[in-house]
């Protein structure tokens, strides 16, 4: 009997120790077996590491020619006319931005005249002497305290506005007075466009908005895949070939009928779990040139995609968030660490990468980041964090000058009557 209960308390102890999955010995092992075979690496944070190429190859820029008279619909500047000696002779004032950490919004050009908006959201017309022409608000008292940032754009002699906390309305460019106004569902995150008697706009739902000109009752909508956090991109649409095609917050690119809203094709950039990153995502404008369109993102992808099929025609690895440029087989882009890209069009080749940041120190030059450019008959004019404005040879890709426009935040330059401008918090810049 001795013998058979000591029997039994063995067999208890053998099984505890050994057999058990929960036992020590067994967990040991299982945890060696993981780490040896089941090893895997869920998120890459690896940077590519990006150096000058071909930085003595000087371009042969014949075939540029500078006007003025770019397609506002495809995004793309181009090279326009300018060739100022860039010497400041206009400073139009407004009340300063709060809370605002991004200047992307474009100033309306207006025959000489130039129209934008304040802290407050009030819309404001200056003539060519900086003097104010009108001044004109159409917010509550409660909407002031919100800091109303417009979208703006001219519709013959009426400007069509947006904005991020969900009113859009319609006024006269000539005398300042407000033809209707409505409000959506959720505030606006993208510029707007027009064709024909309609304007589009997105809204920070991901969805395509389709209103009529006249009273701003709305067309059609299209819904796309929404977030769960607000972007802090804002989004982008070009309308080409009697479509619309725009950017979201989670990286696709969807194109649908102007005239029905429905769907012609999609084409989703980034992987499913881009939705829980939104925040960090960040996109260029898309620009076309007609037959494909363009467009690049922090996570170090440049796109080119047929108009027609979606489809993409190649993808580089460029880490930028900044709008590009088209002048005929070439594309101009900066990477968000300052090296300026000439790119062929058709293949994606890279035939010259310039470090534009390389006179910064070390330490400096990681707080820096370019905030856009425009290209004025053969030099590039590219802002930077820092307030600087540097004068880029095109034919050579080296800096000629360096501008001090601000000390703080400031927009990309705009190119207009011959004249560049740069929006700095507080005023308008201009020079010659």
């Amino acid at each position: 009997m001795n013998k058979l209960i000591v029997l039994f308390f063995f067999f208890i102890l053998i099984n505890n120790c050994s057999l058990n999955e929960n036992s020590k010995l067994w967990k040991d092992k299982q945890k060696k077996l993981s780490s040896e075979n089941n090893t895997k690496e869920v998120l890459s944070s690896q940077k590519t590491i990006i150096s000058e190429f071909n930085q003595n190859l000087k371009l042969n820029l014949s075939f540029i020619s500078s006007n003025n008279n770019t397609n506002i619909n495809y995004n793309n500047d181009g090279s326009q006319k300018y060739e100022g000696e860039l010497k400041k002779t206009g400073n139009y004032k407004f009340s300063k931005f709060e809370r605002v950490k991004q200047i992307d919004f474009k100033p309306i050009f207006f025959n000489k005249n130039i129209i934008y908006f304040d802290k407050k959201g009030s819309i404001i017309k200056y003539n060519d002497n900086q003097k104010v022409i009108w001044k004109k608000n159409y917010y509550t008292k409660q909407e002031k305290k919100l800091n109303p940032k417009l979208n703006i754009l001219l519709d013959k002699e009426n400007i069509l506005i947006t904005d991020n906390i969900a009113k859009y309305y319609s006024i006269n460019a000539v005398t300042g007075k407000l033809n209707w106004s409505k409000r959506n569902k959720y505030p606006f995150n993208s510029d707007i466009k027009k064709h024909k008697n309609q304007f589009f706009a997105l809204d920070y739902k991901n969805t395509l908005r389709c209103y009529e000109i006249k009273d701003g009752s709305e067309c059609w909508n299209f819904q796309t895949e929404n977030s769960f956090t607000i972007s802090n991109s804002k989004n982008s649409l070009i309308i080409i070939k009697d479509m619309i095609i725009f950017s979201n917050s989670i990286g696709d690119i969807t194109a649908v009928d102007i005239q029905t809203g429905l769907i012609n094709w999609q084409l989703p950039t980034q992987r499913s779990n881009i939705i829980n990153e939104t925040y960090n995502f960040k996109t260029s404008k898309i620009i076309s040139d007609g037959n494909s369109i363009f467009i690049s993102n922090n996570k170090n992808e440049f796109y080119s995609i047929d108009v027609t099929s979606g489809t993409t025609n190649w993808i580089n690895k460029i880490d930028s968030n900044i709008t590009s440029s088209i002048i005929g087989k070439l594309i101009f882009a900066v990477s968000n660490d300052g090296f300026l890209y000439v790119i062929e069009k058709n293949d994606g080749n890279i035939i010259r990468i310039t470090d534009l940041f390389k006179n910064y120190k070390i330490k400096k030059r990681k707080d820096i980041y370019p905030i856009g450019f425009a290209i004025g008959n053969k030099n590039l004019y590219l802002t930077n964090s820092d307030g600087n404005m540097f004068v880029v040879d095109l034919q050579k890709g080296t800096i000629t000058r360096n501008e001090k426009v601000s000390s703080n935040l400031v927009s990309k330059p705009f190119i207009s009557n011959n004249n560049l401008f740069v929006v700095r918090n507080g005023s308008i810049i201009q020079y010659n």
